[in-house]
Order: C-alpha cells, then structure tokens, then sequence
C-alpha cells in the first residue's frame, strides 16, 4: 500500500512561484511512475506532469516552460515547481503513484490547494 501526502500549496498573487511536495510511504517509491494533476471548479481532472521510473518528464502542452516536476528517490518525495503562476492555475493539486513497474495509476493524494490571484 501507498499513501501519499501532499504540501506546499497555498494563497498567492500572479506571478509568484510554488513549490508542490508529495512525500510518499509504502514500498519501492523508486519503481513508480508519479504524477501530478489538478481539478478547477467545473473542470475534469487534467495531468499536468508525470516523471517515470527513470527519471523521464511529460508536461501538459500549456504548462511546458513554466512547471518543472522532480523526484527525490532518497526521500520518496516528488516535487512540482510551479513558476509564473496564473489565476487559471487555481486548482486542487493531487499527486498520484503508480503500480510497482507499471504506468497505471494505483495511489492518489488528497491534494493541495493552490489559489491564485489576479
């Protein structure tokens, strides 16, 4: 089992950067898949970057050049660094990790809030 636990977020003005943390407990951190993604009001659920295994990073086109996404397979912890932010970029931010050597998400978050304003 997995749990992941989520930090970081908070109240911001535009502009402002953010550092997401997902600290997570259980076995074998370093043989997941991590992701992170975001729910706004009234909107589905959007990926808005994975890191696998080996270290490789996908970004959601309209992210790309503003959000960077890191693990620390020492401290089970995956990061979101979120710079430039927009009042668009208000969402709940969840973590997720996948099944041990699979792509399939298994293990979610409860998320962080990340509030910004204009």
């Amino acid at each position: 089992q997995v749990q992941l636990v989520e930090s970081g977020g908070g109240l911001v003005q535009a502009g402002d950067s953010l550092r997401l943390s997902c600290a997570a407990s259980g076995r074998a951190f370093s043989s997941r898949r991590m992701g992170w993604f975001r729910m706004a009001p009234g909107k589905e659920r959007e990926l808005v970057a994975h890191i696998t295994r080996g270290g490789s990073t996908n970004y959601a086109d309209s992210l790309k050049g503003r959000f960077t996404v890191s693990r620390d397979n020492a401290r089970s912890t995956v990061y979101l660094q979120m710079n430039s932010l927009k009042p668009e970029d208000t969402a709940v931010y969840c973590c997720a990790a996948s099944h041990m050597n699979r792509e399939e998400y298994g293990y979610w978050g409860q998320g962080t809030q990340v509030t910004v304003s204009s």
